[in-house]
Parts: structure tokens; sequence; C-alpha cells
């Protein structure tokens, strides 16, 4: 289904306070949650992930924001840094205590894949149907992760020296490991499950030629 910023407006804008944020009326939610989301000329795929995650979170009760990160201008695509600038961002108008760092073009499938956060990092999106539902492999980390703001901020973030596709996720997966010292958690594959937007007109992100050698090269997780 193709959505305009009109039809989503007359669907969820009643419910919809300003600033993206949603909270359930007549229970108090545990976490206060920011959904940042980072794309470059998706406005369609963008349109497409509200029209599935506003109900999709309701459902759930949450009390949740979304924030939308765009990066202007020619340079490659740095996927890290706009999720960096996000959480920061984020936290000039609330304390949350969760973060759901999310690609534009991924929409959950199963109401059972909560998004909340837990004591250690969680991969949501180990399940996606470019794959055939699989984990493509072990330490595999992207599309969508949630992070509690301690946790967060206890990886030193997002790398931001990633420009162009790839190399990020696998990076955030080492910091969790080998910084944070915690394990990565995962829902079960038949819960995991996201259908990936596909579309013709959008031209990917150029693969970053220097991505694993930057990712083998140790590094310093406190600088980048």
């Amino acid at each position: 289904m193709l959505y305009s910023y009109d039809v989503l407006e007359t669907q969820y804008g009643s419910d919809i306070h300003p600033g993206g944020h949603w909270f359930p009326s007549r229970c108090q939610a545990e976490q206060r949650i920011a959904i940042i989301i980072c794309y470059r000329n998706r406005e369609q795929h963008f349109k497409m992930l509200l029209g599935n995650l506003h109900p999709f979170l309701q459902q759930q009760q949450l009390d949740y924001t979304i924030f939308l990160v765009n990066q202007h201008g020619q340079e490659s695509f740095n996927r890290g840094e706009l999720f960096n600038i996000g959480f920061i961002e984020a936290q000039k108008y609330y304390p949350f205590t969760c973060f759901i760092f999310h690609d534009v073009d991924l929409l959950p499938e199963d109401i059972r894949n909560i998004y909340t956060c837990t004591d250690q990092p969680r991969h949501m999106s180990s399940a996606m149907d470019k794959f055939d539902y699989k984990l493509i492999y072990p330490k595999f980390f992207g599309g969508v992760t949630a992070f509690s703001t301690d946790d967060f901020l206890g990886t030193n973030g997002y790398s931001n020296v990633y420009w162009g596709w790839g190399g990020e996720d696998d990076d955030m997966y080492s910091r969790v490991v080998y910084k944070l010292k915690k394990s990565i958690i995962r829902y079960p594959i038949e819960i995991a499950r996201y259908k990936m937007i596909l579309s013709n007109k959008h031209i990917s992100a150029p693969v970053n030629p220097h991505r694993f050698e930057i990712l083998h090269s140790q590094y310093d997780f406190g600088l980048d």
C-alpha cells in the first residue's frame, strides 16, 4: 500500500502528540522509547514504515517517539553517524530509556517482536524475507537493533568512519562484545521476521571498499 502524509495524518494524527510521540491512555508504559530512523532519498519507504510502525507500536501499548535523521548532500551515506546524531538529538527532548535503531526499509511482521529494551542489546531483525528468514551469519547485527541508553553509551555509539554501504553493523557487534562486554540476544526466528521494502527507483549506497580493512584494524572504539 502506498501512503501519503495526508492519509497518515488522517489515520494516526489525532492520537499522536507533537514530535511523533504516542503513549497509551489507559496504562503507564514501563519504558520511554526512541525510534531512530535514518535515510536519504527514500521518502516513500519512510511513509510505508510509518504506516506500519504506528499501529504496530500502539498495539504493543508502548510509549514511543519516532525520530527521522536525513542525510543531505552527495557524500557517501554514513549510517552509523546518522544513528549517533539521532541518539544525541533525541536526548535533548527527553531522557529516553530505550533506543531502537531502525532501517527505513524493514517492516516488522510479528506483533510478538516487542520493541523494548532489556539489560542486553537485542538484534530485532534476525529473520528477513530477503534472506529467506534466516540469520545470514552469526555476528550479523544489522537492520533493527535495540539498546538501553546506558548500553549504547557503553559502546561509545556507532563508528563514524564507515562511509558507504557496510561495516558499521559488524563494528557495533564488536563494540558490544569487546567494549561493553555483553552478548547480543535475539528473539526466535519465527518472531524476528521482517519484510524488506523493495524499490526499483532506489539506488543503493556504494559499497565501502575499505570496510573489512577498518573492521579488522582494531580501531579504538573510544575515538570514533
